[in-house]
């Protein structure tokens, strides 16, 4: 029976001085134990935040950006006086990825007035799900009656994934 003791009790003795090389000690007083699993989950929860923080930064830049971007176009809109709807003699080309990051797509417009005119055409764009993501006023100046102009609506910022364009509204002035 003390052979059983004094195994037992080295035992329990190597138990403790692995526990204690297993778990640590944190907060410098040595009362603390702090397990590696412990660490890892404290450490996983800093980055989630971490994380999760840069999200919501990022979320809440786009939506001041395309807040942004709204109001300049309306504002751009609104200047424009005695216009006229224009929307259907305005065609928008493929969206296209420039070499700097931002979406481009061509404008076409045909001036069917009697005299030369110029004209504002807001430019949509969209995510592959329909979500607004940009949005811009582009001029196309000085179209002689009965010809087209040509320009390119530029994105506001640099736009990722499948991006849709569409004319939001095209005033004839």
């Amino acid at each position: 029976m003390a052979g059983y003791r004094g195994r037992w009790a080295r035992g329990t003795a190597w138990a403790a001085v692995l526990a204690a090389a297993l778990t640590g000690c944190s907060g410098g007083n040595g009362n603390t134990p702090t397990s590696p699993a412990s660490k890892a989950a404290s450490a996983l929860a800093s980055a989630g935040a971490r994380a999760t923080a840069a999200i919501s930064s990022l979320a809440a830049q786009a939506t001041e950006a395309i807040s942004s971007a709204t109001a300049e176009a309306g504002r751009r809109l609104g200047e424009v006086k005695n216009g006229v709807e224009a929307k259907d003699d305005v065609q928008l080309g493929t969206p296209a990825t420039a070499a700097d990051g931002r979406t481009t797509v061509g404008i076409t417009v045909k001036n069917t007035a009697d005299s030369t005119k110029s004209f504002a055409v807001q430019v949509v764009f969209k995510d592959s799900g329909g979500k607004l993501i940009d949005t811009v006023v582009v001029t196309v100046s000085d179209v002689a009656a009965g010809k087209t102009g040509t320009a390119t609506a530029r994105s506001t910022h640099n736009l990722s994934g499948e991006v849709k364009t569409e004319v939001g509204s095209a005033l004839r002035y």
